[in-house]
């Protein structure tokens, strides 16, 4: 929370910096969701690695026989892009016709939209994949298991505080993925139900797959250039004129504010008005914490669809 305080304030370095965002329940007052934006994943220090899935095509003349193989190939990234991950929302809360997934998912890049320099030129987001019952990856039973010794929950734990044993232990060699485990193969690239709105949501935004998977599980990853994402590149930015408690708004969007160190946004109704200034009910911009005079970043509905 305080690595969080500072990077919304702007006093830690870019490739230092997460971001937690946090969702209320104004009515109930207790947070019911949170999600992350990390400055850079991947750096000379802490490389963020991950398996690139490349095709390789063998031909036997003799037998006019031939097979396009799929192989895994290591690869630890030191110059990494920005990621969004950690998106989290209280069970009863989701599919609730608000869609305060979507809400939490989205305002993240609007986020990003207003501060730029904050961020680099490509987002990354890594999906959770289908796992066991007991929680456990075939993926990594199939492959890391066997290179580390290591329990999945174990490996992916100490991941987060140093990676060092992926270099050192994982084969430098391409991985034939004919020869894992074909429960390992059904899972690579696939995401559990859970995380299929999550997809979904990302994709409709800009993100694509890259071609890459988790070393540890097998998910996929997501990526796109940051310029790129809908959010960022159709969000309008707009100074507050005035505010109402009767008028009718007839445009919806995410509506959000950010000023200093602190960051709000919601979905909600307002009025572009002569071009570049905005009118909202009184209670959205008492939610926002703004004036007459400050600014704001909206982005028109776009994305319809039920979310998580």
């Amino acid at each position: 929370i305080e690595l969080s305080e500072r990077s919304f304030s702007g006093l830690e370095a870019p490739e230092k910096s997460r971001y937690f965002f946090v969702l209320e329940d104004l009515e109930q007052q207790r947070v019911v969701g949170s999600a992350q934006i990390v400055g850079k994943k991947g750096t000379p220090e802490n490389p963020n690695f991950s398996f690139q899935i490349i095709k390789k095509e063998r031909f036997s003349p003799d037998l006019s026989v031939g097979f396009i193989h799929q192989l895994l190939r290591l690869k630890a990234n030191s110059d990494g892009p920005s990621e969004v991950g950690g998106l989290v929302v209280d069970r009863a809360y989701r599919r609730r016709p608000e869609k305060v997934g979507r809400l939490l998912s989205l305002s993240r890049f609007l986020y990003i939209g207003t501060h730029m320099d904050r961020f680099e030129n490509h987002i990354l987001s890594e999906m959770a994949p289908p796992l066991t019952e007991e929680g456990r990856s075939e993926f990594w039973e199939a492959l890391g298991r066997r290179f580390t010794g290591m329990p999945y929950k174990e490996a992916d734990a100490l991941s987060g505080q140093n990676k060092e044993f992926i270099r050192s232990l994982f084969p430098e060699e391409d991985i034939y993925t004919c020869l894992l485990d074909s429960r390992a193969r059904l899972v690579m690239g696939q995401v559990s139900d859970e995380t299929r709105p999550a997809l979904h949501l990302l994709k409709k935004i800009g993100f694509e797959f890259n071609s890459e998977v988790d070393p540890f599980d097998g998910g996929p990853h997501l990526e796109v250039e940051t310029k790129n994402v809908s959010l960022i590149n159709k969000s309008k930015r707009l100074i507050l004129n005035t505010t109402s408690a009767d008028h009718k708004f007839e445009q919806r969007g995410i509506i959000s504010a950010s000023k200093g160190g602190d960051f709000y946004a919601t979905h909600g109704s307002y009025e572009i008005v002569e071009g570049d200034k905005i009118n909202l009910p009184e209670h959205i911009a008492k939610i926002l914490n703004v004036s007459a005079g400050d600014l704001l970043l909206v982005s028109p509905d776009e994305v319809k669809e039920t979310m998580l």
